[in-house]
C-alpha cells in the first residue's frame, strides 16, 4: 500500500527544508538562498544550496539534489513510506494510506520489504553454510588460496551454495513469488523452485544503507558446473529485482564510503576479490562494479562521496568503453579520474598477496588517464626499441597524438604534447600540425556517425538539418515605400493578423518573488537565462516563451516540463533526468534572474529569428527562384531582428518579438 499522493504534497509543503537539512550541516542565507558544506561529500567550500520557497537543494560539487523526502531517504537510508512518515510525525499531520490503514510495509511496498527480509535471510544463511557446512571445504581452501581468512568471510559475509537443487528454497519460509522476485530461485521445467546459484562461493552484494540486495557468485577452479547440471559461467550475478540495478550499485560501497568521504577518494575496481584486496592492505575505500562496465550512474553515486576515483583495472580502463566518457564524466561531476598501474598481467588481488606494500604504492600514484595512456604508450616503445630508429618514433608520435587529441582541454593536450616531442625528437612545431590534422579527422568521424544515426536539435545558433526546409508558411502584402512587407499567418486557408501568442497555462501556479540583482547573459547562456526566469520569475515570461526558442535540446525538454505543469515541483517530477537535474540546479542557484525579463525575450526570440534567416537566405542562395520569393519575408526578418538588437532602446521592440515569435512558432510546427 501507498500513502495518499494528497499526504505527501501535503507533507512536503509542511516541511522546512531549511530547519531539516540544517541539523546535519550549518547552512547560512545568501540572497534568496541558504548555503553550506555538502553533506553527502567531504569538500572546505560550500557547494550546497537550498531553496526553501520550492523545498529542494542542490550540490553543485557532487551533484546530490531533492527534496526534503529524498534528503532523509539519503542520509537516514529509509525508503520512501518511511520518509514520508517521519516528516508528517516531525509536522504535526496525520497521514492515511490509500486502503485507509498501515497495513504491512512490505504489501504497502509492492513486496520490497518481503523481498529485503528474504535476501536478508538467503545471506546469513549462506554464511553459516561457508563456515561450518561440510560441503562447503572446498570453498575454505579456495578462499584460503586467495588469501581471504576468516575474518575476512566474517566482514564482508561470503557465504556457500550448495550444489543441491533446492537447499535455500527448502532452508527460507519466504513466499515462492517472494523468493523469486528477490532472483533467490526460479520455477524450472518439472513446475518445481530451483535455487538460483548452486555450487559457488558467494559475494552478498549492499547497497550504500547496508541493505542486502543482490549476490555476485563465483564457481570454484576445476568444477564442473553448477552441481550436477552441466558447465555453468565462472562468474554469475544476481538477476535485476525490484531492490536492485547492477547499473546503480557498487559491491563494497557501503563499508567504503566513510573512508571515501574522509580520504576524498575511492578506488574503483572490477572484481569482488579486487576490492577485498585492497581492504586486507588497509585501503577500505575500494568498490567494484557489478558484472558491468562503469556507467553514468555509478559515477553519479561515487561523486557524492569523493572528488577523486581511482581506477584500479589490470588492462586499460579505456578500452572498456569510449575514453570520451572518462573525460565527461571528469567535467560533468567536478571529478578528478586517475588510474593505478599494475605489474602486467596482474590483478589487485594477486599484488596484494605476493605485494601488499605495492598496492598502496599503484594508489598512491596513480595518474591522470591521459599521463597513464601516453607513458604506457612510451614505455612500450621503449622497451620495444621503437624509439631507436627514426620511422619507429614517428610511428610512436603519431599514435601518441592519436590519444592526446581525444582530451577537450588545448592546454592540457600541449602539454602532453610537449612531451611527445621530446622523447620522440620531433619538432613541436611539426607535432602540433600533425594534432590540429588529428583532430579534424575526428571531428569529421564524429559528424558522419551523428548523420548516420540522427541526432536531436542543433545547438544554438546552427541551421535546421535534414532533406530541406519547408517553404514559409505566409503570404505577401505589398509594403509601402519598398519596405519589407509584414507577413501574415495562413490558418485553415485563411489569413489573418498575429496576435501575440499567449504561453502555456502550466506555467506556472507558484510565483517567487522577483530578483534584484544580476544582469542579462548572452551568447550561449541566454538560454539559460530564460529558464531561471521561468522558474523564479514565471509570472513574467509566461506569455512570452515558447519551445521553439530553445535550441539546446536539454534547455527545451526543461521547458516543455515547465510549460506543461502547475509547479515547479510537478515540472521536475515530469522531467525526465537531466532535466530535472537542471530545474533543481536553477531553482537553489545564488543567482537571480535578470531583472528586465522582456529583454531577454526579446533576445531570445532574436537568436531563433536568426537562425531561421540564415536557413532561408541559405536555401534562397541554392535557387534562384526561391531568391526571388523569399526576399520579403528574409527583408522583414531582418529588419525585425535588428529592431531587437537593443530591445530596451528600441519603440516597439516588444510588438516586434510578438509577432516574430508567433511566426516562428508557425513556421516551425509547419515544418515538423
Amino acid at each position: 500500500m501507498v500513502i495518499a499522493a494528497e499526504d505527501v504534497a501535503r507533507v512536503r509543503e509542511a516541511t522546512d527544508i531549511v530547519a531539516l537539512i540544517g541539523e546535519r550541516t550549518s547552512l547560512k542565507k545568501q540572497g534568496r538562498r541558504w548555503v553550506g558544506l555538502c553533506p553527502f561529500h567531504a569538500e572546505n567550500t560550500p557547494s550546497f544550496s537550498v531553496n526553501a520557497e520550492e523545498g529542494l537543494y542542490y550540490c553543485f560539487g557532487c551533484q546530490a539534489s531533492g527534496d526534503a523526502i529524498g534528503f532523509l531517504r539519503d542520509v537516514e537510508h529509509m525508503d520512501f513510506v518511511e520518509a514520508v512518515e517521519a516528516l508528517a510525525a516531525r509536522a504535526g499531520l496525520a497521514i492515511t494510506h490509500v486502503d485507509g490503514g498501515p497495513a504491512d510495509r512490505g504489501q504497502r511496498q509492492g513486496g520490497r520489504a518481503q523481498i529485503a527480509e528474504a535476501m536478508t535471510a538467503a545471506v546469513a544463511w549462506y554464511h553459516e553454510r561457508l563456515l561450518h557446512g561440510a560441503d562447503a571445504a572446498p570453498a575454505r581452501a579456495y578462499l584460503r588460496s586467495r588469501n581471504i581468512d576468516g575474518d575476512t568471510v566474517r566482514r564482508f559475509h561470503l557465504g556457500w551454495a550448495p550444489g543441491d537443487w533446492d537447499a535455500l528454497a527448502r532452508a527460507i519460509k519466504a513466499p515462492r513469488e517472494v523468493m523469486s522476485r528477490a532472483g533467490l530461485t526460479f520455477v524450472n521445467k518439472a513446475g518445481r523452485l530451483q535455487d538460483a546459484f548452486r555450487a559457488r562461493v558467494l559475494f552478498p552484494i549492499f547497497d550504500p544503507s547496508g541493505q542486502p540486495v543482490a549476490f555476485g557468485g563465483r564457481i570454484l577452479p576445476g568444477a564442473q558446473g553448477e552441481g550436477a547440471s552441466g558447465d555453468g559461467p565462472k562468474y554469475k550475478n544476481s538477476t535485476e529485482t525490484p531492490i536492485y540495478s547492477k547499473r546503480r550499485v557498487l559491491y563494497g560501497l557501503n563499508w567504503a564510503k566513510a573512508s571515501a568521504a574522509r580520504n576524498d577518494e575511492i578506488i574503483v575496481c572490477e572484481g569482488y576479490t579486487d576490492a577485498i584486496a585492497f581492504y586486507q592492505v588497509g585501503l577500505d575505500r575500494a568498490v567494484a562494479t557489478c558484472g558491468t562496465a562503469l556507467t553514468d550512474d555509478h559515477v553519479r553515486l561515487l561523486a557524492r562521496y569523493a572528488r577523486r576515483l581511482v581506477l584500479a583495472y589490470d588492462a586499460d580502463p579505456a578500452g572498456q568503453r569510449a575514453v570520451e566518457q572518462y573525460y565527461a564524466w571528469e567535467r560533468a561531476f567536478a571529478l578528478e579520474i586517475r588510474v593505478a598501474a599494475f605489474p602486467p598481467g596482474s590483478d589487485p588481488a594477486e599484488v596484494a598477496a605476493s605485494q601488499p606494500e605495492a598496492l598502496e604504492a599503484s594508489v598512491a600514484g596513480a595518474k591522470p588517464l591521459l599521463e597513464f595512456r601516453v607513458s604506457r604508450l612510451l614505455e612500450r616503445a621503449e622497451a620495444a626499441r621503437e624509439l631507436t630508429s627514426t620511422e619507429g618514433r614517428v610511428r610512436t608520435a603519431q599514435a601518441a597524438l592519436a590519444l592526446v587529441a581525444e582530451h577537450p582541454n588545448e592546454l592540457v593536450r600541449d602539454q602532453y604534447l610537449m612531451e611527445v616531442a621530446d622523447r620522440c625528437r620531433i619538432d613541436p612545431l611539426r607535432l602540433r600540425a600533425e594534432l590540429v590534422a588529428i583532430g579534424r579527422a575526428g571531428a569529421r568521424a564524429r559528424r558522419q556517425r551523428a548523420g548516420a544515426v540522427g541526432g536531436e536539435a542543433p545547438p544554438a545558433g546552427a541551421g535546421r538539418t535534414g532533406s530541406g526546409p519547408p517553404p514559409p508558411s505566409i503570404t505577401q502584402s505589398a509594403g509601402a515605400g519598398g519596405g519589407a512587407a509584414e507577413p501574415r499567418v495562413q490558418a485553415g486557408g485563411a489569413s489573418g493578423r498575429f496576435d501575440p501568442l499567449r504561453g502555456p497555462a502550466g506555467l506556472y501556479g507558484r510565483h517567487p518573488a522577483a530578483g534584484e540583482a544580476g544582469g542579462p547573459v548572452v551568447g550561449s547562456g541566454l538560454e539559460i537565462e530564460a529558464l531561471r526566469l521561468a522558474v523564479q520569475r514565471p509570472q513574467d515570461v509566461a506569455d512570452h516563451l515558447e519551445e521553439i526558442l530553445f535550441a539546446v535540446p536539454l534547455h527545451r525538454r526543461a521547458f516543455q516540463a515547465l510549460a506543461a505543469s502547475p509547479s515547479l515541483a510537478d515540472a521536475i517530477e515530469a522531467a525526465d533526468e537531466q532535466a530535472a537535474d537542471l530545474l533543481r540546479r536553477l531553482a537553489v542557484d545564488a543567482a537571480e534572474a535578470p531583472p528586465d525579463a522582456r529583454e531577454i525575450t526579446c533576445r531570445l526570440v532574436a537568436a531563433c529569428a536568426g537562425r531561421a534567416l540564415n536557413r532561408l537566405e541559405g536555401e534562397a542562395r541554392r535557387d534562384s527562384h526561391r531568391f526571388v520569393e523569399l526576399a520579403p519575408l528574409t527583408a522583414w526578418l531582418r529588419q525585425s531582428i535588428d529592431r531587437l538588437a537593443d530591445p530596451s532602446g528600441t519603440d516597439g521592440a516588444s510588438e516586434t518579438a510578438d509577432r516574430l515569435l508567433a511566426w516562428l512558432v508557425q513556421e516551425g510546427e509547419e515544418g515538423a
